[in-house]
């Protein structure tokens, strides 16, 4: 069942909203207006997603299918709403593994952090996942077995809910158009729908297609892409062009 036929579920962690076509979790205690500000946030990010040339048609088809979430956090550089937000991942890959809905992402902001240059943003996105990692293993949830958790390893990928998931980092200092939003952004994106597009012929032509509408709206290829199993999709996750020398903050769960 996909997550646009699904009651958005109301748990003890968190209320959902509608924002047309993405559900907002947002803490019960919020007040009305900073309800009001969440779903303005998410309705930008929409529009943001749904310009021409945005290049990743897979964030344009979960939206078109109604399968996008929206997580509203704070600030990237606090531990703040570490909890609430891992327990939404948890939710959200379990609701996957159980009905294994296409093109579904989870998309988590913070709209109250500081500016931050691109070494400060890699930083404090790093310093997030460790916290989550440390909070989904504490919720006793397994690794996905399928990928590895060592940050250096080509088979590397995080794993919540004991599904694994690439991170897309966004913020305003980016240096590639597409990973420039209004506030620091995290996007999850699940391996398992990968896999099921390798399977199904479909990946390599939606890879193709990303990627040259990529180059047309930066002018040069991203130099930091590489297919899963080549390299550790770690040194992608911050945007930040980074060298073969660079080291991964975070050493694996």
């Amino acid at each position: 069942m996909p997550l646009s036929a699904m009651k958005p579920p109301r748990t003890q962690y968190g209320k959902r909203d509608r924002a047309d076509d993405v559900y907002v979790s947002r803490r019960p205690s919020e007040p009305s207006a900073d309800n009001a500000k969440a779903v303005e946030l998410a309705v930008r990010f929409k529009e943001f997603i749904q310009e021409r040339a945005f290049p990743c048609v897979g964030a344009k088809s979960a939206l078109g299918r109604n399968q996008m979430t929206a997580f509203i956090g704070s600030d990237l550089e606090s531990a703040w709403d570490d909890v609430a937000l891992v327990r939404e991942l948890v939710s959200f890959a379990h609701f996957y593994r159980d009905h294994r809905p296409m093109f579904a992402t989870f998309v988590s902001f913070f709209p109250q952090t500081r500016d931050l240059t691109e070494e400060q943003f890699e930083k404090a996105l790093w310093a997030r996942i460790a916290s989550l990692q440390s909070k989904d293993e504490w919720l006793g949830q397994d690794y996905d077995a399928k990928v590895s958790d060592d940050p250096s390893s080509p088979k590397f990928s995080l794993s919540f809910g004991g599904q694994s998931f690439f991170v897309v980092g966004m913020h305003p200092a980016a240096s590639r158009p597409a990973r420039q939003f209004d506030v620091p952004v995290l996007v999850f994106n699940l391996h398992d729908q990968f896999e099921r597009l390798r399977e199904m012929g479909r990946y390599e032509k939606l890879r193709a297609s990303i990627l040259e509408r990529d180059e047309q709206l930066a002018g040069s290829i991203n130099p930091m892409l590489a297919r899963h199993g080549e390299e550790s999709e770690a040194r992608q996750y911050s945007g930040r062009i980074v060298g073969e020398d660079w080291e991964c903050p975070w050493p694996g769960r």
